[in-house]
């Protein structure tokens, strides 16, 4: 339905392909609807952004950078690469990982990041000893991802609203580019 939209925009209603994003939820549902997109649309398709959020967010993150303080060869960190980090934390602070469990504690601060949430405004809600190693951990997360110049999966979509919330330029060069937003099975974002 959405690609078929997406050609009816195109051709039917002279839509520039430019201005239109689609977004969906896997890499495999984009490339899908790009390889149909294309099928319909020919060479235009290549001007059409359609993309996961994810992906989107680090095209956003990519192109604006500088902005929220990292340098152009920024890494991303896998959900194994994030654990790592965090099972060096637990064993910095002398914590039992089995007691502080870190797969346990990414899915705190994953969930927290999911939910628009840094360190800072978490430590609202830790308000049990667990939850205070949680934000310990976290806290010490944020700031070595930062020194490493390196984003983790969630933080695609929080810098993505970080940057538009800090720089309402920017958020308005995109909304004059995406004045067509198209998102498949909306009903299940977050």
């Amino acid at each position: 339905v959405l690609t078929t939209k997406v050609a009816y925009l195109a051709n039917e209603m002279n839509i520039n392909p430019y201005n239109i994003l689609a977004i969906t939820f896997t890499n495999k549902a984009a490339k899908e609807m790009k390889d149909r997109v294309l099928t319909m649309l020919g060479p235009d398709a290549y001007k059409i952004q359609i993309s996961t959020f994810h992906s989107f967010g680090l095209y956003l993150v990519r192109e604006n950078y500088n902005l929220l303080g990292f340098d152009k060869n920024f890494t991303i960190l896998d959900s194994d690469d994030s654990l790592t980090v965090i099972k060096k934390i637990i064993k910095d602070l002398n914590l039992d990982p089995k007691m502080y469990n870190p797969r346990g504690i990414r899915n705190k601060i994953s969930s927290a990041k999911n939910e628009l949430m840094d360190a800072k405004y978490y430590s609202r809600f830790a308000n049990s000893e667990y939850e205070e190693v949680v934000l310990s951990v976290f806290e010490r997360y944020e700031k070595r991802l930062k020194r490493n110049n390196s984003l983790d999966f969630d933080d695609l979509l929080l810098m993505t609203i970080r940057l538009f919330k800090e720089h309402p330029d920017v958020l308005e060069r995109y909304q004059e580019r995406f004045k067509y937003i198209l998102v498949d099975e909306y009903q299940d974002t977050n």
